[in-house]
């Protein structure tokens, strides 16, 4: 009786050989529900070798599939993980860069006011000294002015003294009254008095000289 059964067991088996093997966990779940491990028949035959083989090997497929996908699930957790920590360490970063501008903030604050006032007060120092330097040119200038414009009042009344002087002495005084003389004692016979007044004129145009000499 066993024999006639075996072939309807041999039509079976491929129903096992080939499992969902890259299906997904719901997938194998449903495959889960279709296929059993093989029992005794209504008969109250056991399962074949094969059959069994075939059973483990699905088995071994399925539990290599969860695996792989088990794996899979775990590389994209910790990827996301990856990827996230890569954003929240940026983030720090740029809340850190933020914190450190904002409390270096003040201290640039202090060093700017500090270099404007450095500044403000070398202003004020060069133009003290610049106004210092134009009061000092000024004075001298103001005493060289007066110094010349006394040397010239003293030139001016030099001349004048000069001046006053020799009109107040006669140009010639003894040819004049040798010339007087000579007149009223040969008053008709004045070519007597000829030499004199020639001497005279000779003595007037030396006098002249010698004072535009003296002007110049």
């Amino acid at each position: 009786m066993k024999e006639p059964y075996q072939p309807k067991r041999d039509q079976q088996s491929p129903s096992l050989s080939s499992p969902p093997t890259s299906q997904p966990t719901e997938g194998k779940s449903k495959a889960s529900a279709e296929i059993h491990p093989p029992t005794a028949d209504s008969l109250g035959q056991k399962p074949s070798e094969a059959e069994e083989d075939l059973y483990r090997r699905y088995e071994q497929e399925q539990a290599m599939v969860q695996e792989e996908l088990l794996r899979l699930a775990r590389r994209e957790r910790e990827a996301a993980n990856e990827s996230l920590n890569v954003t929240l360490q940026r983030e720090r970063n740029r809340t850190n860069e933020e914190k450190q501008k904002t409390a270096q903030l003040p201290t640039d604050l202090d060093a700017l006011t500090q270099e404007l006032q450095w500044k403000e007060e070398e202003l004020k120092r060069k133009d003290n000294f610049y106004k210092e330097q134009l009061a000092r040119i000024e004075k001298k200038n103001s005493e060289i002015y007066k110094l010349t414009l006394d040397q010239y009042k003293e030139a001016v009344t030099n001349a004048e003294d000069e001046i006053r002087r020799r009109n107040t002495q006669p140009i010639c005084a003894n040819l004049q009254e040798a010339i007087l003389t000579c007149y009223n004692e040969n008053k008709n016979q004045v070519l007597n008095c000829s030499e004199l007044v020639k001497e005279y004129q000779r003595c007037v145009r030396l006098a002249q000289k010698e004072l535009l000499v003296h002007f110049d």
